[in-house]
């Protein structure tokens, strides 16, 4: 009696014992999610302060980036296993700061001193009276979008296996193509905007003769990384797929929302001409220099 009495128990005692873990863990991944869209919400708010008080939208973006990669970077080390600092999760977040810090850097440099984002304007224009209103909303949806992006650093950052593999190899070399991608497009296109003679026309040199938005094809690759690391071949780990959210929600953002559009529509009315021939060479997200169209004619992503 006394030994079945004690195995008995010991089994209760296990079947506590995990459940409290299952407990603790849920609650700091639910810990984890709502202070990043929380922090996500906040800091596009003050952007739209900023914004409306200097009337200068520059600075968003430059927000957003710092705001997604802190979120990206906390994921990555939030306790979810507190004795379990793997190098996964050191990598996951040296991955989230030196995108966050390049990109921040780079749209805080380039709006310095400029009057506005014409992507921003544009949008304002097209909102009219209710712009502000608007705005606050269109930014508060970014920060909502910023939330998978957190969550695929969180997948990403605490897959089980605790050793390094063929996958986090394959993710963290897609983002090192995607971060050295993007900062050649904007340099390129720092350089044609640097000569005089080039104002008013459309950058086609380097990246920018095979894609439209090359910057941002190689943004989405970024993202791409962090699914790559996540996702797991021997299904022990389903959750991993849920990081494939990240590229899908980077894609939706560039080419269809605060992207290619509004930027396009700026080109488009600023300088017709010379868009109309460019856009009917080149696509507009995948690098690839179609062949020659008649001019006008419509072109995909």
């Amino acid at each position: 009696m006394v030994r079945t009495s004690f195995g008995l128990g010991s089994k209760k005692d296990g079947a506590e014992a995990s459940f409290e873990k299952e407990n603790a863990l849920t609650a700091q991944l639910a810990a984890c999610l709502v202070t990043s869209v929380v922090f996500l919400s906040l800091a596009m708010a003050a952007a739209w302060f900023w914004a409306m008080r200097t009337g200068k939208s520059g600075l968003i973006d430059a927000t957003w980036s710092v705001a997604v990669g802190a979120a990206c970077f906390a994921a990555a080390l939030w306790p979810l296993f507190p004795t379990d600092l793997t190098m996964r999760r050191l990598l996951v977040a040296a991955m989230a700061t030196a995108w966050s810090a390049r990109l921040g850097s780079y749209i805080f440099a380039r709006n310095l001193g400029a009057t506005d984002d014409p992507r921003y304007a544009e949008l304002k224009r097209g909102w009219g009276g209710g712009a502000p209103r608007q705005l606050f909303l269109f930014l508060q949806a970014q920060a909502l979008a910023g939330w998978p992006l957190a969550g695929s650093a969180l997948l990403a950052a605490h897959v089980p296996n605790r050793t390094l593999g063929v996958g986090d190899a394959v993710g963290a070399l897609i983002f090192v193509v995607g971060l050295a991608g993007e900062a050649t497009a904007d340099l390129q296109m720092a350089r044609f905007r640097a000569r005089p003679g080039n104002r008013g026309g459309i950058c086609e040199t380097g990246l920018w003769a095979y894609s439209r938005h090359p910057n941002y094809f190689f943004e989405w690759l970024c993202w791409l990384g962090y699914a790559v690391i996540a996702a797991d071949f021997s299904g022990r780990y389903p959750w991993g797929w849920l990081a494939f959210a990240a590229p899908g929600t980077m894609y939706w953002l560039l080419v269809h929302v605060s992207g290619v559009p509004p930027l396009e529509a700026h080109l488009a009315r600023s300088r017709p001409a010379a868009f109309n021939a460019y856009s009917a060479r080149v696509n507009a997200f995948w690098p690839w220099r179609r062949a020659e169209h008649a001019p006008g004619s419509a072109s995909g992503p």
